[in-house]
């Protein structure tokens, strides 16, 4: 079904919105959660708090695009779990390891005060990322949006783990220089 329909049900308040929205989406939101999760049992869950907030969002908003609405319900819902699992038990995995990674590149949240305005930073992420090849982009967005394991990337790119961790830091420094020039400290 293509998404303007869903979106009309849920408008609607149809209950086949979500199950049109698990039929389509429901492994893409799935993979989201694994991938920072690393447990069935939470990812199953939070795709379901996902059609729970999809069906409470709308008819407030009418996302223009569906897969990256869903996308960013399911990753924050995800990494809210994430944080709450880890602050009772810190473990090791995808997420604090893709965040260790950024974090000499990315301003620091205990500087928020000295930071620009998160408008511009967003901006600047988004003309960073616009300036990148296609390819080089989808590499960076499936680490730090998605948040997936560099074997798998490496897999699905059908390139090496060790091309993947090169585009990466290039990607970073190239990053870090940006927000350098522009001001941002880091």
């Amino acid at each position: 079904m293509e998404d303007h329909r869903i979106v009309d049900l849920y408008w609607a308040r149809s209950e086949k919105a979500i199950s049109e929205t698990a039929d389509k989406y429901g492994r893409y939101c799935y993979s989201i959660a694994f991938n920072i999760l690393h447990s069935n049992e939470d990812s199953e869950e939070c795709v379901n708090d996902t059609y729970l907030n999809a069906w409470n969002a709308m008819p407030d908003q009418r996302p223009s695009k569906l897969r990256a609405f869903l996308g960013r319900i399911t990753r924050n819902l995800s990494l809210k779990r994430w944080e709450k699992y880890t602050a009772e038990k810190r473990g090791a995995g995808q997420v604090s390891l893709a965040l260790d990674e950024l974090r000499e590149c990315i301003p620091s949240t205990e500087r928020t005060d000295q930071i620009v305005d998160d408008i511009v930073l967003a901006d600047l992420l988004n003309r960073f990322l616009a300036s990148m090849p296609a390819e080089k982009r989808r590499i960076f967005m499936r680490r730090y949006w998605y948040l997936s394991p560099i074997t798998e990337i490496a897999t699905d790119f059908s390139v090496s783990e060790s091309k993947v961790k090169m585009s990466l830091l290039r990607s970073r420094n190239e990053l870090k220089l940006l927000l350098e020039k522009e001001g941002v400290e880091l």
